[in-house]
């Protein structure tokens, strides 16, 4: 189809290429055909919206007679191969064939030179590969990006071996190859770190380097290598400020991480405005932004678009912790009905690991080690005057700063790459340029000249990705069509100063803390280690109850980041909706703020009731919070009216009830059931988020408490019933119609339950990209789905949510496995949970809530099927609410309060346990066990939150289902006295 468009380039090329007369009859071949696939790929992801959509316009207008469906699309392919074909169908889009031209001319002027350099290059490339390199076999165009003029890193495979073309200086890379040796002269050869071995042009414009094989390790000794040298790169890193060390740009061979694409070095500080979140938030940022997770070494889900919920670290990417992406393809292609649509898809394999599946938890403290031990190496180098001479070294080395993410770049150029824009130019290249001059406004340091920005732009119709250049020594930008921007700044001593103000214990509990991002599920997987076993110690239950919680609540003050405003967060690894990262909290409930004012209101409850030892500082901690979260809530409502009044789509947040709108909801019902905010208040934000429900219901593939629909509808009944008891004086939100309105607004949510729900299989499962025949469980599978609904039909009386409530039900009791008296965790295989997230003990909560309500007997088999489940293999992970001790804690009490409970398991024994496991170990939370999260559900505040449970006259509410209840004393509770 595109024929016409790419040979008689090609034919030149061939031509050029016979005149050079420095590679073979043969060899040409294989470079026009390894072009011409690359041609054909790059230019056909520009023209096939143009093609499919006049090929539509061609159908409908009857323009296409022949008989049927394939007939009629071979039609349209021959009329595009007549010569003045590709005119017609250009004619309505005026730059098509111009921008088409020069993209493909570009391509094939950088192909030219690559050959010419390989033909004259060629003798010396033999010590890449070690003996002669032979003839050319294959060529790979596809190692990157193309910048400026078709230019493209290129894999050349010859019969001695494989080189790679780079266009661009390779000096930065012999620099960090010497520095190296430098740093690491004890360490063996085959075992060091290095990057791949460069020979540069004479005129510094282009290089070649060594083909690095991906070789998985051999061994547990090579893995332990490898791990410890992913410690000595975050180490060299940080001292070099290097950033952008994605997946692509690690290739393990052996037992040593080699850095193929070291040119982004020395890398300017991020720099942001205010966020109107507060200043503790921009001070967290800030510190996020300077750690080592700047690297891209260390795992960490993305948000961008395209991009949400995928690891690209080197040290992740795991294969089966990646989430399905949106893929587009062409729907009944080879017919006239072809058209673009978007499908599910895996992520392309990676070359940085250095085993099929590895267990980065068996190897992580490895990672820590590397990291410590070399940056002591360099701090005595500095010590001694040594350090700054080396980084001298790369002062007049060329690098690359990455201004704006390359994903940005790419849904910039594929908006002036399509029809709309094709047909009318003008506004669709002065909306580009508007937004990237908001991109600027957003992020200082990106460039917001007007020439710089044309010729971003410029760059883009071109087919290419801009990219900007600096040398440490000068800090001058430079960018595409040689224009420049940035003031002159010595961006060596820079980095050298910043690396000395480091504190490398904050960098190491980075590195602990961010394990947990290389993970889809909730920092917790069954089968992973457990802690070591301990012998239960049964006296002075309640004091060391109150010393554990009251140790963890002075750590959360003390671990506090503090902002002039009042404002205050803490950085931690947390759960949002696109997976874990190390960030500064969110507001939700499952391990944001909302979470912290609960735990910190609750102690305060307790303290004055003389059941909790008093830590300095927790009130003002409290209102800290609670002012930082009202600060965050009325930034995003200002940020909401601006994207409306500029017609600007934000993706809307969750709806869940952990996580997401439905969340925040609770979130303030529940403070003002502690008495930490006003009714009318609750009441108020409360009801201006239930606003936001239909886009987030409208936008949601998960479906389940945590994240999805079914998680907001407890909520917003209990928020219509405080709604419909209040005065009607009592402010916003308590009109008349306003608890009806909620109500219909919850079955809305229902009604997209039920259009989403699949009856494959025994019962109802809610299909999920990442679980497509849906799971179990409370948190994200049936049980939880099921109970949302069952309190959906108890609260608007409809059957359909009723017989929806118990075909989930069914779905789940499908899982169960008599022989282990165990429900099966679909995502496993034939594995066993026993947590609240996956298995036994969320399984057992819900049916205790049911049993409570309903009474069947169905109910009470489940509940002590759980709860001895649990106690078998529910402690002993972590300590967690979601995954750990505390949350076995509560369904063991839930039972036993039913008396269904596991034989001779009593209150006093449970809370033995729990304490001394806490006393030895420590709290634990995930994954991630060195790493300190003050949140709710997976972090160090729940496990607080329920000591102060364990007392018998404590009446705060749990926090294991989403039910904003009115105080009340929870029964069942271990006493945890002596």
């Amino acid at each position: 189809m595109l024929s016409r468009l790419v040979e008689p380039p090609l034919a030149t090329l061939a031509a050029q290429l016979r005149s050079l007369g420095t590679l073979s009859e043969p060899e040409q071949q294989v470079l026009i055909a390894g072009v011409r696939d690359g041609l054909t790929q790059v230019a056909w992801r520009r023209v096939s919206r143009v093609v499919l959509l006049e090929l539509n316009a061609a159908r409908v207008t009857g323009q296409l007679t022949a008989d049927d469906a394939d007939g009629r699309w071979r039609e349209w392919v021959a009329r595009l191969a007549e010569p003045d074909g590709w005119e017609r169908v250009a004619a309505p889009y005026p730059p098509l064939l111009p921008q088409l031209w020069t993209l493909i001319g570009n391509r094939c002027a950088a192909a030219l030179r690559m050959a010419d350099r390989f033909g004259r290059d060629r003798g010396r490339l033999g010590q890449l590969v070690g003996g002669a390199l032979g003839e050319l076999q294959a060529i790979s165009t596809d190692a990157g990006d193309s910048h400026r003029g078709g230019e493209s890193v290129t894999i050349l495979r010859c019969t001695g071996g494989s080189v790679v073309y780079k266009p661009r200086s390779v000096r930065v890379d012999a620099a960090l190859d010497r520095f190296l040796r430098q740093v690491l002269p004890d360490e063996p050869e085959p075992s060091r770190i290095r990057v791949p071995a460069v020979l540069p042009s004479p005129e510094d414009r282009y290089g070649w380097a060594e083909y690095v094989p991906h070789v998985y390790c051999a061994d547990q000794e090579q893995l332990g290598t490898f791990y410890r040298n992913l410690g000595h790169w975050l180490a060299v890193m940080r001292a070099l400020a290097g950033s952008d060390l994605h997946n692509e740009n690690v290739v393990a061979c052996g037992p040593v991480p080699v850095v193929v694409d070291c040119e982004t070095l020395f890398t300017p500080p991020d720099t942001s405005r205010p966020s109107g979140f507060g200043e503790a938030l921009d001070l967290a940022a800030a510190q996020t932004r300077q750690s080592l997770l700047r690297t891209g070494l260390l795992p960490g889900r993305q948000a961008l678009l395209g991009w949400r919920g995928v690891d690209p670290s080197a040290a992740g990417f795991l294969p089966s912790e990646q989430p399905t992406v949106q893929v587009p393809t062409i729907a009944d292609p080879g017919t006239d009905r072809a058209r673009l649509t978007l499908t599910t898809g895996e992520l392309p394999a990676s070359a940085n690991l250095p085993s099929p599946e590895p267990d980065l938890g068996g190897y992580w403290q490895a990672v820590v080690g590397g990291f410590s031990e070399l940056t002591e190496v360099l701090h005595a180098r500095d010590a001694h005057g040594e350090l700054a001479p080396l980084l001298a070294e790369f002062a007049d080395c060329p690098v690359r700063v990455v201004v704006r993410d390359t994903t940005a770049y790419t849904e910039l150029g594929r908006m002036l790459w399509h029809p709309a824009s094709l047909h009318d130019p003008p506004p669709a290249r002065r909306r580009a340029a508007e937004l990237l001059v908001q991109h600027a406004e957003n992020r200082p340091g990106a460039p917001d000249a007007a020439a710089v920005v044309e010729a971003e732009i410029d760059e883009l119709l071109d087919g290419d990705v801009p990219v900007f250049t600096t040398t440490p020594g000068t800090g001058v930008l430079t960018g595409p069509r040689g224009t420049t921007f940035g003031e002159p700044r010595d961006l060596v001593a820079e980095t050298l100063h910043r690396w000395r103000q480091m504190r490398p214990e904050a960098e190491r509990r980075v590195i602990r803390a961010a394990m947990v991002g290389a993970y889809l599920n909730d920092g917790w997987r069954p089968g992973q280690d457990r802690l070591p076993s301990v012998t239960p110690r049964a006296d002075g239950l309640d004091r060391r109850r109150r010393e554990q919680a009251a140790t963890i609540v002075a750590r959360i003050a003390t671990e506090a980041i503090w902002g002039r405003d009042g404002s205050v967060t803490w950085v931690a690894p947390v759960r949002s909706s696109a997976g874990w990262a190390v960030q500064p909290l969110p507001t939700d409930l499952y391990g944001g703020g909302f979470g912290v004012a609960v735990v910190l209101a609750g102690y305060l409850r307790e303290v004055s009731q003389s059941r909790a030892d008093p830590v300095p500082g927790l009130t003002e901690l409290l209102a800290a919070v609670v002012h930082t979260i009202r600060l965050a809530e009325d930034q995003q409502r200002r940020q909401q009216a601006d994207a409306a009044a500029l017609d600007i789509r934000i993706r809307p947040d969750p709806p869940g009830g952990y996580l997401g709108i439905g969340s925040r909801i609770w979130g303030w019902l529940l403070l003002h059931q502690l008495g930490v905010v006003p009714g009318d208040e609750a009441r108020r934000r409360a009801s201006g988020l239930a606003e936001l429900l239909p886009a987030a219901a409208a936008a949601d593939r998960e479906h389940d408490l945590v994240t999805g629909s079914a998680g907001a509808i407890v909520p917003l009944l209990a928020l219509a019933d405080q709604v419909d008891a209040a005065p009607a004086d009592a402010g916003a939100g308590t009109d008349s119609d306003s608890g009806p309105r909620l109500r219909a607004l919850a079955g809305q949510l229902g009604d997209r339950l039920q259009a989403s729900a699949s009856r494959a299989g025994a019962g109802a499962g809610w299909p999920t990209d990442a679980y497509p025949d849906g799971i179990g469980g409370l948190s994200h599978g049936a049980t939880g789905i099921g109970w949302a609904l069952r309190r959906l039909a108890d609260a608007t009386g409809r059957a359909e949510f009723a017989e929806l409530a118990e075909a989930a039900f069914t779905r789940e009791a499908s899982y169960f496995d008599p022989d282990e008296g165990a429900w099966r965790d679909a995502r496993e295989g034939k594995r066993h949970g026993a947590a609240w997230c996956h298995g036994s003990v969320g399984i057992g909560i819900a049916a205790d809530d049911l049993l409570g309500r309903r009474g069947s007997g169905r109910w009470e088999g489940v509940l002590r099927h759980a709860a001895a489940h649990a106690w078998a293999d529910g402690f002993g992970w972590t300590h967690t609410l979601c995954h750990g001790d505390l949350g076995a804690w509560e369904l063991l009490a839930r039972a036993s309060a039913r008396g269904l409970g596991p034989p001779g398991v009593t209150a006093e024994l449970v809370a033995a346990r729990l304490l001394t496991t806490l006393e030895e170990h420590g709290p634990m939370s995930g994954m991630a066990r060195d790493a300190f999260a003050p949140g709710l559900l997976a972090g160090e505040g729940g496990v607080a939150y329920q000591l102060l449970r364990l007392h018998p006259e404590c009446d705060l509410p749990s926090v294991l289902l989403p039910v904003p209840a009115s105080p009340g004393r929870p029964t069942g509770r271990p006493t945890g006295r002596s």
